[in-house]
């Protein structure tokens, strides 16, 4: 069970954050920008890096994007979750310090200890109705075929592809999947 749950998480987050990489190239304009992220373009001698996109949250918090996975912080500290793999990495601090232009750039985060698990729970919880509550309003503003026309390029036999129309709710069901057994975030690692 668990390591189904976590196999079908890994897809939708690299699924998802393929979709953000096509929001990002949207020919009528980069929806993440129109929806209050800033963008960090990388220095002149990381010219091959992509740019950081960035979402200011209430309480000091913050979602930051990379293709290499995402990262989520508030008041509770932060977790990042990797592309391939997610097993999500706690921090106590909300953000990050410096901006992690690769992998390697990204501050010590390690598995959640057990006196850790329940903010590193309720900031993945957190973070995934966050990304539940972005396909909402990509569905809502862009409608389905947008979503839809996203996904014809990630199309490939070799990898799942989650329905366009069924990815909020996914993400919802994944959720409530954790927060019924938090330990599947910590028994993947």
């Amino acid at each position: 069970m668990h390591a189904r749950l976590i196999q079908h998480a890994v897809e939708l987050l690299s699924q998802q954050i393929w979709c953000w990489g096509r929001d990002i190239l949207r020919p009528e304009g980069n929806w993440l920008l129109e929806n209050g992220f800033d963008r960090a373009e990388p220095p002149a001698n990381l010219n091959e890096c992509a740019s950081i996109y960035s979402l200011p949250l209430p309480d000091s918090g913050c979602v930051m994007l990379r293709g290499f996975g995402i990262f989520y912080g508030d008041q509770r500290g932060g977790v990042f979750l990797p592309r391939y793999e997610f097993r999500p990495r706690y921090t106590k601090y909300p953000t990050l310090k410096s901006q992690p232009w690769a992998p390697t750039d990204m501050p010590d985060l390690n598995p959640p200890k057990p006196s850790q698990l329940k903010s590193c729970t309720s900031l993945t919880l957190d973070l995934i109705d966050w990304i539940r509550g972005y396909e909402v309003n990509v569905a809502h503003n862009l409608g389905n075929e947008y979503r839809k026309n996203t996904l014809i390029e990630w199309e490939d036999p070799k990898r799942s592809v989650i329905p366009a129309e069924d990815m909020a709710n996914e993400w919802r069901l994944l959720g409530a999947a954790i927060a019924q057994n938090s330990k599947v975030l910590v028994s993947s690692n």
